[in-house]
């Protein structure tokens, strides 16, 4: 069986403003390891990325010229000013927190990733979204309060064109 969810749902309203949640609805409405189906996918995010962040970041982290200048990233493959692939990542990230957060997902951090692609330069002014499939579930055999989940993630920019890829291991809370 096929799931899919996204940030875009509307929250619950009554009237013409947003429903409080008793702390009974809020659990109900949290996502659990119960709740994860293998070969569920997903589709969030918009992030717009920008030459001065691009900039920023590279000059913090990644300090190679194709991030920095535009002459010298003319002479490269890349042919224009790209971000750093852990730029990319790190963009990425900061749509997985926000739609963990508005999905209300019992999430407990991630033990690592297993594969990680950078497979097309992002560029200023690119828009990335992410796109992820459950691959597998299990409980913690150790810790069973704990559900252990791997999917695989796409992200594209605004062309539809994958520009990255992973393989990451998330950690959940099973339904209390």
């Amino acid at each position: 069986m096929r799931q899919s969810w996204s940030s875009d749902a509307p929250p619950e309203r009554c009237g013409s403003f947003p429903r409080r949640l008793r702390s009974s609805e809020r659990e109900r409405r949290m996502q659990y390891f119960e709740d994860i189906a293998v070969g569920s996918t997903a589709r969030f995010g918009a992030y717009q990325v920008t030459r001065e962040e691009v900039m920023d970041f590279a000059r913090k982290y990644d300090p190679q010229p194709f991030h920095l200048d535009d002459e010298a990233a003319a002479k490269t493959h890349f042919g224009r000013l790209s971000a750093s692939g852990w730029h990319t990542c790190a963009m990425v990230m900061s749509m997985v927190v926000e739609n963990v957060s508005k999905n209300q997902q019992a999430g407990l951090g991630s033990p690592g990733i297993d594969e990680l692609r950078w497979l097309k330069p992002v560029y200023p002014g690119d828009t990335l979204r992410c796109e992820t499939e459950v691959l597998e579930k299990r409980v913690s055999a150790s810790r069973p309060e704990m559900g252990l989940f791997k999917s695989r993630m796409t992200v594209r920019n605004q062309h539809d064109v994958a520009v990255m890829t992973m393989v990451s291991n998330g950690m959940i809370a099973t339904r209390p």
